[in-house]
């Protein structure tokens, strides 16, 4: 056990790059880095912003800082969305950004080892697979990992800036 301890310490770097908080949206599990997590909250009311596109729900004002809330579930097209006790805002820290993501609930956090990790099939989805870093199998699940700073800055998601700046 000790040696299982000093070997993942001296490779904490490369652990701590394979640990991801897992959520699910709809059926689907998926993964995000947890160093890009800030905190979990509630989904609590927004302030709903003119002429931003449905999926940016509003902003809120987190401490002192304005932060937009994107609702994945509309997002990613999966259906009616229904906000109850469950529904969860994952606060992300992104490139000196912090955006709030609506998920239909958080799993846990797990560790993934590179053999885990397998590279993600080229399939036509609402979710284009340049934002999915991979696919992590553990034990029966297989959980979808999202590049979830290469998703929130990309060009459709830029209104999301727009959105706190108005």
């Amino acid at each position: 056990m000790n040696q299982m301890h000093e070997a993942s310490a001296d490779s904490k770097s490369a652990v701590s790059n394979n640990e991801f908080l897992t959520f699910t949206l709809g059926k689907e599990e998926y993964g995000i880095d947890i160093l890009r997590v800030q905190e979990i909250r509630g989904y609590d009311a927004v302030t709903a912003i003119a002429n931003t596109p449905e999926f940016i729900k509003g902003v809120i004002n987190l401490r002192g800082i304005i932060v937009p809330i994107v609702d994945m579930r509309i997002k990613f097209n999966l259906g009616t969305v229904e906000y109850n006790q469950f529904t969860v805002v994952i606060i992300l820290n992104l490139s000196h950004r912090v955006v709030g993501m609506v998920v239909d609930g958080v799993s846990d956090v797990i560790t993934l080892t590179h053999e885990q990790i397998k590279a993600a099939p080229e399939f036509s989805s609402s979710l284009d697979t340049k934002y999915i870093m991979g696919l992590g199998a553990v034990e029966e699940r297989m959980i979808i990992l999202m590049d979830i700073e290469r998703l929130m800055s990309s060009h459709d998601m830029e209104l999301v800036e727009m959105a706190a700046a108005a």
